[in-house]
């Protein structure tokens, strides 16, 4: 069995090693041959083919286990199975993908996704997952934005907790080692290659060292960066500082996923998601005067595939072979900017959004059979009954499209023994991310990296990287700084304040010049600012203090943001340009890729073009079909 830590006592229970006494001296250490850092999909799919592939594993989660960005994913996961539509395979899957990120993606990485996504779905069952299946018994597939046929395997409305139990189940049985409430702060490195990382226990505040010569980061996105947001207060852009600090690039930084339909009222559920299956079940979006806008806003790219009117749209939920699908499962990025267009010309719902409206278009029983997670959760945190009533939504920062650049194959950055996988790493979904292709993109690619830094390590041998001992004491007292400041600091709870405000208001679903320049100068007064961060009291239970370490990933995650968003100078998938309003070819082949020189966090963000992988003739061609 895996050992599960949390609480430390003055010797760990595992290793019996002593805890640091609150010096820089002497602190908690443990030697593994792969660190996986974040216990979601990505992450513990990473540690269980790490293990499997012989390696000495251990999972590091700066929240509960279980408690996963991936239990928000409710739709399914994005597998060209056939089980629903025989003429579904990879090849379509793939075109819908690379078309979903306005083909800005990295091609062998889309391709890679197409291919396996089926055989870890198929896995996933193996071990115990329990899927919502068609009449004739296979795994059932639901429709989903983007997606030509419906293809995500489900579980009601909460596939991603039924994919959290059935991985973290897995990985406990297979007795990989669990560090809960346990944040990393530092990776360090013996010359270019990872030696370990650094970390700290969130409720006694101790030090941990962790000798790997490998490490994975699964750490997801940034959204805490944002005001309103899907994301819970993990999410300060971790993965991707870290990654940036030990030397790795990161690219497609401009995209942000706003997701359509996150609620705005009542307060107590802003910003939470609402499902895009209420709209794959025939959920309408309406603006004020009951007008079904999503037909005013349908792309050239997309018309051949959609329904131009009501009564066709209609007609695909009653037939979904004969007729085009219904506009309201265009990409997450059309309906975010369709339904930002109809707020700012004033037709929006009393609270700043339009409405959702499944009540009268299904049934009570089909919403509480087909949304059950759905219903209760409105009807218990805000008292919404959405068999009765519209929802009030609207665009709410749910997810980032950029992240570490990996190598498509192996999952491992420019830094040898770092690698990346899921949201915190960049280039599988280019410009958009589709609706249900997250779940899958953990799952393919937290196998391929765990299963990379496993025969990393095993081709090392005997020659393992080493720790320095004057980078753990600097780490340390690294971390420590915002107590060393008694007089006239700054409250790390402010910053964050400030810091969410100009995301918002300046870096947000629409970007102008002039705004995106302000924003970077306002980031660096709060990167001034954040050098004289302040806390009071002792490490222990001091939240605090914990904020004051995220925000120095925060900020400059958001410096990155802001200048590649500055810099690609036309609209397309989550990055759009008010000055810039159409897709421009000559940036329809470039990333932007961002690095730190030499590492520090004070240094400001280096950005440069790289042109995309070059896809083969044979892939091109599914596009001229």
């Amino acid at each position: 069995m895996s050992h599960i830590s949390q609480q430390p006592d003055e010797r760990h229970p595992m290793t019996g090693n002593r805890m640091d006494s609150g010096d820089d001296t002497g602190f908690e250490r443990h030697e593994y041959d792969v660190v996986v850092i974040g216990a979601g999909g990505a992450g513990l799919r990473a540690a269980i083919a790490a293990h499997d592939a012989g390696a000495r594993v251990a999972i590091v989660c700066k929240s509960l286990l279980g408690k996963a960005h991936t239990v928000m994913a409710e739709g399914g996961i994005a597998a060209s199975m056939g089980n629903v539509y025989p003429d579904d395979n990879w090849r379509v899957h793939f075109r819908d993908t690379m078309r979903g990120g306005k083909m800005l993606n990295n091609w062998r990485m889309a391709q890679l996704h197409a291919q396996e996504a089926p055989e870890r779905v198929l896995e996933l069952e193996e071990w115990g997952a329990l899927f919502d299946r068609t009449p004739e018994g296979l795994i059932s597939q639901r429709d989903f934005g983007g997606h030509k046929y419906a293809r995500l395997a489900h579980v009601g409305d909460r596939t991603g907790l039924e994919m959290i139990r059935t991985l973290q189940q897995h990985a406990v049985s297979l007795g990989i080692d669990v560090f809960m409430e346990c944040t990393v702060t530092d990776i360090f490195k013996d010359g270019d290659a990872v030696a370990g990382a650094f970390a700290y226990w969130r409720e006694t505040g101790r030090f941990v060292v962790f000798d790997a010569p490998a490490v994975v980061l699964a750490t997801g996105g940034i959204g805490k960066s944002y005001q309103v947001t899907s994301n819970s207060w993990e999410y300060t852009g971790d993965g991707h500082a870290l990654a940036m600090k030990t030397g790795a690039s990161l690219i497609n930084m401009e995209f942000v996923q706003f997701h359509p339909t996150g609620m705005v009222w009542p307060p107590s559920v802003k910003g939470i998601l609402v499902t895009e299956s209420v709209r794959g079940d025939g959920g309408a979006l309406k603006n004020s005067e009951g007008n079904r806008f999503m037909f005013d806003y349908i792309p050239e790219y997309f018309k051949s595939e959609t329904a131009d009117s009501v009564e066709e749209a209609e007609g695909w939920y009653a037939d979904k072979k004969n007729n085009r699908r219904p506009p309201e499962l265009l990409p997450r990025d059309e309906v975010a900017r369709a339904i930002n267009s109809e707020i700012k010309a004033g037709r929006g719902s009393p609270h700043g959004g339009v409405f959702l409206d499944i009540a009268s278009r299904r049934d009570a029983d089909f919403i509480k059979r087909r949304l059950p997670s759905m219903y209760h959760q409105f009807k218990e945190l805000a008292d919404v009954d959405i068999t009765a009533e519209p929802m009030e939504v609207g665009p709410t920062c749910h997810y980032v499209m950029g992240g570490v650049e990996v190598d498509a194959d192996t999952e491992q950055s420019r830094v040898p023994g770092l690698y990346a996988a899921g949201e915190v790493a960049g280039g599988m979904h280019g410009s958009n991310r589709l609706g249900g292709n997250s779940l899958s993109d953990l799952l393919v690619f937290g196998r391929r990296a765990g299963e990379s830094a496993a025969a990393y390590v095993q081709g090392l041998k005997d020659v393992r990287p080493r720790i320095v001992a004057d980078d753990v004491r600097l780490a340390a007292r690294t971390a420590l700084a915002p107590f060393a400041i008694e007089n006239g600091g700054e409250n790390p709870y402010t910053i964050q304040k400030d810091l969410q405000d100009v995301m918002q208001r300046l870096v947000g679903i629409i970007r102008k010049a002039e705004e995106l320049e302000e924003s970077l100068e306002e980031i660096q007064k709060l990167k001034d600012r954040a050098t004289r961060l302040s806390v009071e009291g002792h490490r222990q239970y001091n939240p605090g203090w914990h904020l004051a370490i995220d925000l120095t990933n925060m900020l400059i995650v958001c410096e990155c943001i802001a200048k590649a968003a500055l810099e690609r100078k036309e609209s397309r998938g989550g990055h759009t340009r008010d000055d810039y309003p159409g897709p421009d070819d000559s940036w329809g082949q470039v990333n932007l890729v961002l690095t730190l020189a030499g590492g520090d966090y004070s240094a400001p963000v280096d950005l440069e073009h790289k042109p995309l992988p070059q896809m083969p003739d044979d892939l091109r061609e599914l596009f001229d079909q």
